[in-house]
Order: structure tokens, then C-alpha cells, then sequence
């Protein structure tokens, strides 16, 4: 392990979504005010919708922190389910206790019992839906109705929905319309440009132990921006990796030639079925092969048929029945082939 080698006192370049490394770029800053503000205006449900990799999660673990104290909390993740499942998880991280099997009518009516509780103690009801792009069309539904539970005066309930750009396409379905026109706030996260990665990881180093000079050349900094294409979680991948050779060869400070290894222990191609081909590709060839294959037999078939049977068929249905025969019979031979 290189954390005593570097100075370290813990990873700094983990895979958890640990809040005290959050790195707060521009981008990041934005999105976190904008939810903040949704919240705390009580805007009902707002998103955050970016790739994967972009550090959603850890920014909404942070997020729940500032409002832990002023507000009930719930945090699902298991996205993969059915809308009675989806209650049952969240009445679990509240911290609800469920006796045997409880129907969706029920637990809905427990679920707003929780929250009129919390309405009458003067606290706020913040529920973070991460991985939602997983959800059913059925189970968005379900958690527009979660915000109907509300008085005259103000909602009840304030719903964060994060996930990849498939909720994106989701929402934009007519189906989820009224879903789509209760999200009143959109944010988004970018890649971080190449000055950006340098500060985001010396960020992580310094809350990491680390107080000397840099661990990476400039030059090292400027590679991991391309190899990891602005996106945190490859930095991460590729610093640890980077910072585990580095020990390994006795190298105090990672330098270019480093990250040239670590890009190529990275490269999956040759490790691919077909090192030259995509699985698109292939597919590709595999059907454009099987296509020439079938041309060529219909066309023999075809002179076939001109030359030595053409006198055998008094109409046209007939030719058409046997070059469906000859199909046929390809089709076999190709299946006793494979």
C-alpha cells in the first residue's frame, strides 16, 4: 500500500461517495446551489441528470448533511424494483418498521402519516431518488404522487431525482408529462476542463494527509486530463493506479512516463474477442457475410432455375415457391454449419 510511502493518511482516491473529498467546481458549485435552492424554496421535485462518473451521489450525500439537521432525511438507491418495493425501501430508511407484507395502499397511508409528523414539528421532508434512470415508468409515477401529499399553504415533500441521461429520456415521454411539468429545476454537471483536474486533485491529496510539494508533474496532471476525459471517477482510477506503480518502482513524484504504463495496463483492445472489431462490428461483418453467402446461393439458384427448370413452372407463384424451398434449405445447412 503507498499511503505511508506518499504521506497519506487515507485513500485519497477512493471509489466511495465520501463528502469530505467533494471537490466544488464551478459546475459542481452550481448544481449544489441550484438543489439547495429548490429545496429550500419548496419547489416540490428538482433533478440532476449528467453522466456516469460525475460525482452526483457524493454531491448529494453532502447535500443531505447541510439539511440533516433541519430536516427529515431519506436516501434510496435501489432503483431496480416495483413501486411496492420502492415504498418499502424508503419506509425502511426511515427507519419504519414493517410487519410481514404490507400492501401499496398502506404503505402510502404510513408514509404520510410520517410526513404530517414531521409537517407538525416544523421540519422539512427530503427524499433523494439516486439511479433513477433505472425506475419503471410506473415507479416515477408513483413518486409523483408521493409529492401530492402537501396542505393549502405548502408541499410536504421535496423530491430530488438523480441519475444518468436515460431520465432524461424518460421524462421527455408523454406518458410521464405530468411528472416532467413538477420538475422545476434542472441541473447538470460537465466534465472538468484540464486546469480544474489539477485543483481536484490536489484537493483530494491535501484532505488525504498529504503537505508537501505536488505528487504529479505538471506534464502527469495534463495526461490524466486526457486519459480520464475530465470525468472524476476515471481520475480516481487513474491516480490510484498511478500512485500504486509510482510506490512499486520507488518513485516519489509521478511523472509521464508513469501514466504511459497505467494507460497501457488501461487499454482493454487487445484483451477484446476480436482485437480489431467492435461487438458492432462484428455483428456487422458476421451479418454482411451471412447476406453475401445468401446472394450467392440465390443467384446459382437463379441460373439454375433459368437453365434446367425454367420449363417446369406454368406460373409465377410456383418459381416463387421453390426459390422459398432453396431459403429453407440454406437456413438448415447454415444451422448443421453452426
Amino acid at each position: 500500500m503507498f499511503l505511508n510511502y506518499y504521506s497519506l493518511r487515507e485513500q485519497p482516491f477512493g471509489v466511495t461517495p465520501d463528502p469530505r473529498f467533494l471537490y466544488l467546481s464551478p459546475a459542481h458549485r452550481e448544481a449544489l446551489a441550484t438543489i439547495f435552492y429548490g429545496i429550500d424554496a419548496e419547489r416540490g421535485f428538482v433533478a440532476l441528470i449528467a453522466k456516469p462518473g460525475m460525482g452526483k451521489t457524493t454531491l448529494l450525500v453532502h447535500l443531505l448533511q447541510r439539511f440533516r439537521s433541519t430536516a427529515r432525511t431519506a436516501f434510496v438507491f435501489q432503483t431496480q424494483c416495483t413501486s411496492r418495493e420502492f415504498m418499502r425501501f424508503l419506509l425502511l430508511e426511515l427507519g419504519c418498521e414493517l410487519n410481514g407484507e404490507q400492501d401499496l395502499v398502506t404503505m402510502h397511508e404510513r408514509f404520510n402519516r410520517c410526513l404530517l409528523q414531521e409537517a407538525q414539528a416544523g421540519r422539512r421532508f427530503i427524499v433523494v431518488v439516486d439511479e433513477a434512470q433505472n425506475l419503471d415508468p410506473s415507479v416515477l409515477e408513483t413518486i409523483r404522487l408521493l409529492s401530492d401529499f402537501e396542505t393549502p399553504q405548502a408541499k410536504l415533500l421535496q423530491i430530488v431525482l438523480s441519475g444518468q441521461p436515460e431520465l432524461a429520456d424518460k421524462l421527455a415521454r408523454p406518458s410521464l408529462r405530468q411528472l416532467r411539468q413538477r420538475v422545476s429545476l434542472l441541473s447538470t454537471l460537465a466534465p472538468l476542463p484540464p486546469e480544474e483536474v489539477a485543483r481536484y486533485m490536489s484537493h483530494r491529496l491535501r484532505v488525504a494527509g498529504r503537505t508537501e510539494e505536488s505528487l504529479f508533474t505538471p506534464s502527469a496532471a495534463r495526461m490524466i486530463s486526457e486519459l480520464s476525459e475530465g470525468i472524476p471517477r476515471n481520475i480516481n482510477n487513474v491516480c490510484f493506479n498511478a500512485l500504486s506503480l509510482g510506490c512499486s518502482l520507488g518513485q516519489k513524484t509521478i511523472d509521464v512516463e508513469v501514466l504511459q504504463q497505467v494507460a497501457a495496463d488501461f487499454d482493454l483492445a487487445s484483451l477484446r474477442s476480436d482485437p480489431g472489431l467492435s461487438a458492432f462490428e462484428r455483428e456487422t461483418v458476421s451479418l454482411a457475410s451471412a447476406a453475401s453467402e445468401a446472394r450467392s446461393l440465390l443467384a446459382k439458384s437463379a441460373s439454375s432455375l433459368a437453365k434446367t427448370r425454367g420449363s417446369e413452372f406454368s406460373n409465377p407463384e410456383d418459381a416463387l415457391a421453390y426459390i422459398q424451398e432453396l431459403i429453407q434449405r440454406f437456413k438448415k445447412d447454415q444451422d448443421l454449419a453452426n
